[in-house]
């Protein structure tokens, strides 16, 4: 289980909005990306979304990128979302505060093997076993109440068991407590909706060969899943050595 989830009431959203965002007395003559509007004209959501502290014309900028936007565009786009009390740039993709998915619950169990990888033939092998099982979807799922499917589980996957490949190992599992690894949405493969799929973090599921693309040799794979884990937000600062 989860110690938390995406759809508790974490925080209220408008405080959220005054945590990452500076408020800008004189904006930009910019378009806000969100509405396509001037930022020098009111929000496009005015009519749309409700706020006693955030009016249409106030416009923020987000403190570590400095984009701008309308505040309750800002807003709108939070409530649409998981409403974990984290924020992500529309502009940059910057994340500010914890980003977390809406993965099932499930189990990652991890293994070692004495054999090597191609292209890796100074290591063993780390085996992780991805295991979810189907259920009801939860509030914050495509269609809440309604059941998902999950085929092809367990998921089996492979990393080097080197320096790299265990860094990417911890941040999986970083990623897995966050629910960032799954989502449940439409299979790339089959078309099926309402069903349990990969979250953008690729993992090699071939260990012997690189037929299908997702096994080895691949000599940029280790570099290219550490750029995906740190477009979710999972980083080496959230290990904490």
């Amino acid at each position: 289980m989860y110690g938390r989830s995406s759809h508790d009431a974490i925080s209220d959203p408008e405080q959220i909005m005054k945590k990452f965002l500076d408020k800008i007395d004189s904006p930009p003559d910019e378009d806000c990306i969100i509405c396509m509007e001037k930022l020098t004209a009111a929000s496009g959501y005015g009519d749309v979304t409700q706020s006693k502290t955030v009016q249409p014309e106030m416009v923020g900028k987000l403190k570590k990128c400095g984009h701008a936007f309308h505040m309750l565009c800002l807003l709108a786009m939070y409530n649409n979302g998981n409403k974990d009390g984290s924020l992500q740039c529309p502009s940059c993709k910057a994340i500010y505060g914890e980003k977390t998915g809406t993965q099932p619950s499930g189990k990652m169990d991890v293994y070692t093997l004495p054999h090597s990888l191609p292209g890796h033939p100074d290591c063993g092998t780390i085996h992780i076993m991805y295991t979810i099982v189907p259920g009801i979807q939860g509030p914050e799922h495509p269609n809440p109440g309604k059941p998902y499917t999950a085929r092809g589980f367990p998921r089996h996957c492979f990393l080097p068991d080197n320096s790299k490949g265990r860094k990417v190992l911890e941040l999986l599992h970083v990623a897995w407590k966050r629910r960032l690894v799954f989502t449940v949405g439409v299979s790339s493969t089959t078309g099926e909706t309402d069903t349990v799929v990969w979250n953008e973090i690729h993992h090699k599921t071939e260990m012997g060969s690189n037929k299908s693309g997702h096994g080895f040799p691949d000599p940029n794979y280790l570099n290219n899943v550490l750029a995906e884990l740190a477009a979710q937000g999972v980083t080496e600062d959230c290990l904490g050595h």
